[in-house]
């Protein structure tokens, strides 16, 4: 049913295991690292919910056939709006879940980022979750559980999708991106999420570049690292996970030199700056002189 999922093995056996005896929840929180594929769990586990032979592994029953096309009408994602699950949204879903399954015996709803729900929203949901029709299954995807209501959390299965394994994403990659080198650093970097993985080898050529200005910046001028840094003074959306590589890059190297542990105050510093809105440009100046003046001294 998962098989071609990556990682949380213990989770998937536990909803492969309420498909088979046929007792699923009516509602669900996935919570966990962004980008560890809780959505693909979610909607594998739903096209198995609708599915209308469940012993049948490669099924091409009408409800299967028609998930796959995205047209069943028993199951619904809800995706955030200008960045909130608005209450809108949610009185929408209600008047779906009110009408009776066409295709299958039940009907799923999965709201993703879930944890983006205004409290309106959240408050009108609990009237569902407090009372859901028979035939329904709604499952909350999102990272930050906190986000959500105690009255919402107490209401639903939880279950908690931990990082997958280094040696897990190295794997995924060989196999499904054979041309594609992917550094440590980025692996470490991504904290377990093989989506934020991919996201960053997006930029690796940037990160590439971050790598050898550290390596240099004890042999060479500031005027020579300000040169070197043009594609960070252009990558001004990319700057957090910049920043946090630049970390993670500075916390090896203060194995080899000291001076590295100090940078990273620098780079903190620089953060909080940003976070204040200060300007951009001066705030990459600011960070590449200081690295530079505490290398060189």
């Amino acid at each position: 049913m998962f098989e071609n999922i990556l990682g949380n093995q213990k989770n998937k056996e536990i909803l492969e295991k309420s498909i088979k005896i046929n007792k699923t929840s009516h509602s669900y929180i996935f919570w966990g690292t962004e980008g560890i594929g809780k959505k693909m769990i979610a909607k594998e586990f739903a096209k198995k919910i609708l599915c209308l032979q469940k012993e049948n592994q490669n099924c091409t029953c009408k409800s299967c056939i028609e998930f796959d096309s995205d047209n069943n009408p028993d199951f619904q994602l809800l995706e955030p709006n200008d960045g909130k699950i608005k209450i809108e949204q949610i009185r929408e879903m209600q008047r779906k879940i009110a009408e009776k399954p066409i295709i299958s015996n039940s009907k799923v709803y999965i709201i993703n980022n879930s944890d983006t729900m205004t409290t309106e929203a959240q408050n009108c949901l609990l009237k569902t979750l407090e009372e859901p029709p028979e035939y329904i299954t709604i499952i909350l995807i999102c990272s930050n559980e906190d986000n959500l209501l105690s009255t919402i959390k107490s209401r639903c299965t939880r279950m908690h999708f931990e990082p997958i394994s280094e040696n897990e994403i190295r794997d995924y990659i060989k196999q499904n991106y054979s041309e594609q080198e992917i550094s440590n650093n980025i692996i470490f970097l991504a904290q377990g999420s093989i989506g934020k993985v991919l996201e960053l080898s997006k930029n690796k050529n940037i990160y590439e570049n971050i790598e050898n200005i550290l390596l240099n910046m004890q042999k060479k001028d500031i005027i020579d690292i300000v040169q070197m840094s043009e594609e960070i003074y252009k990558s001004k959306e990319e700057i957090n996970s910049i920043l946090e590589y630049i970390n993670v890059l500075l916390l090896k190297l203060s194995k080899q030199n000291q001076k590295y542990i100090k940078c990273i105050k620098i780079v903190e510093e620089t953060k909080r700056r940003l976070k204040a809105n200060s300007n951009y440009d001066m705030c990459i100046d600011n960070l590449l002189f200081n690295m530079t003046f505490t290398m060189h001294n």
